[in-house]
């Protein structure tokens, strides 16, 4: 078991586990695995780790599925090289301890699978997770992390109209990449990732 990043010692817990500044909480409830869109786009705007909530310094990580190769982007903010091994570690997406993506009911009625009875509440409008009916009950991707200079962290966004952020851009040199969890790729997201991995052999 990892250790609580000296970065992270400010930061609540929930279960003994580090609540990421992101995570969404609702009636005091530690959303685990669900995206507050307004902390999410400040972390992106700001240059802010999704763990610790501190600018980022040097380098960063960007996690990445093929999903987000195809997409051009890294729909997560980025997190400090020393809030990564923790975070690989704890979040079941990452280490293999959750095989399926969770099922819509699960998310219709309160992201965090609590009933919420507050008809004013924006506990839904204040989620990223537009793509959790496409990936309901689908099985887990495979992830990876890659290092970027932050002199190379540029947005994303839908549209030059946009205001909100779609990710982080993953047009940038790639420094490092580690292997979080892997998966069976599709025919066409091995192509995919066989061609950016040539392309990145190249450069």
């Amino acid at each position: 078991m990892h250790a609580i990043p000296q970065r992270c010692a400010h930061r609540p817990l929930a279960g003994g586990l580090v609540v990421p500044y992101v995570t969404l909480i609702h009636d005091g409830h530690a959303a685990f695995g669900v995206l507050d869109a307004d902390k999410t786009i400040n972390a992106f705007r700001r240059r802010l780790c999704q763990i610790c909530e501190q600018p980022l310094e040097k380098r960063c990580f960007l996690l990445v599925r093929p999903a987000d190769v195809v997409q051009g982007s890294s729909p997560e903010p980025a997190l400090h090289p020393e809030c990564l091994p923790y975070t690989a570690a704890h979040c079941p997406m990452l280490n293999g301890t959750r095989t399926h993506h969770r099922r819509g009911p699960v998310l219709a009625s309160h992201p965090a699978g609590q009933p919420c009875s507050d008809p004013s509440c924006r506990c839904l409008s204040r989620t990223t997770d537009e793509g959790h009916p496409a990936r309901s009950g689908s099985p887990a991707d495979r992830y990876e992390a890659w290092m970027i200079h932050t002199r190379t962290y540029r947005l994303a966004f839908r549209s030059e109209r946009s205001e909100a952020p779609l990710g982080i851009s993953l047009d940038a040199p790639v420094l490092r990449r580690r292997v979080l969890r892997t998966a069976t790729l599709t025919p066409d997201q091995q192509r995919l990732m066989d061609l950016f991995n040539s392309l990145m052999n190249e450069a």
